[in-house]
């Protein structure tokens, strides 16, 4: 197996193959996906191999004898059941759990809408979502007002959503088109509408 494709397998399996690292062994493996993401293409290669070499001594069963235990089918791409290399830096450096055939591209474009880092909050992101990215922590732009503070009433719909503990979630449900509304809900902020949003953001997550 090439070494794209033993990351590519480990993304795959990462509730499993994650558990199986040990603190160092995650560290290591952080550090080179940081490198392979940060390398020219000179470069990248050598970052790949590392990083697959660490996997398979780490954990021999899962990625011994050149990865062959994984029993998932293995494209020329070298994806492995719709996961790719750089799914496992999404998993891994960024802490996000947006990798893989279907949820890569919901992440894509979440992120695409219009954000601030983090950084740039100076302390006020307490309740607001954030999204884990390469470059760092994002901040839909959304969730502030005209002069940079949050809007009070995406701090208590986000509360509502459990946004702490699904950003990405929480999100989506904000930049998605709303049957009820006919728009996102993010786009009604602002206006008269806005003020029913808690009340639907409350009746989604009602339990019967």
């Amino acid at each position: 197996m090439n070494p794209d494709a033993v990351l590519a397998a480990a993304a795959a399996a990462w509730a499993r193959v994650g558990a199986g690292l040990t603190p160092a062994d995650r560290a290591a493996l952080g550090e080179e996906l940081s490198r392979r993401r940060a390398a020219g293409p000179a470069d990248h290669r050598a970052a790949t191999e590392r990083a697959a070499g660490l996997l398979a001594a780490a954990l021999p069963e899962e990625f011994g004898a050149g990865g062959r235990s994984v029993a998932v089918p293995v494209a020329e791409s070298g994806t492995v059941a719709g996961f790719t290399a750089d799914d496992l830096a999404v998993l891994l450096l960024d802490g996000s759990p947006m990798a893989g055939p279907v949820l890569t591209a919901v992440r894509e474009r979440l992120l695409a809408a219009p954000s601030v880092p983090k950084s740039e909050l100076a302390g006020r992101e307490r309740g607001l979502i954030l999204l884990p990215a390469e470059d760092g922590p994002r901040v839909p732009r959304f969730q502030l007002a005209p002069d940079g503070m949050p809007r009070p009433v995406v701090l208590t719909v986000n509360r509502l959503l459990g946004a702490e503990t699904d950003p990405w979630g929480a999100a989506d449900w904000w930049l998605s088109p709303h049957a009820w509304l006919g728009s996102p809900p993010a786009a009604l902020l602002g206006t008269p509408v806005e003020v029913q949003l808690p009340d639907l953001a409350d009746l989604l997550t009602e339990e019967f």
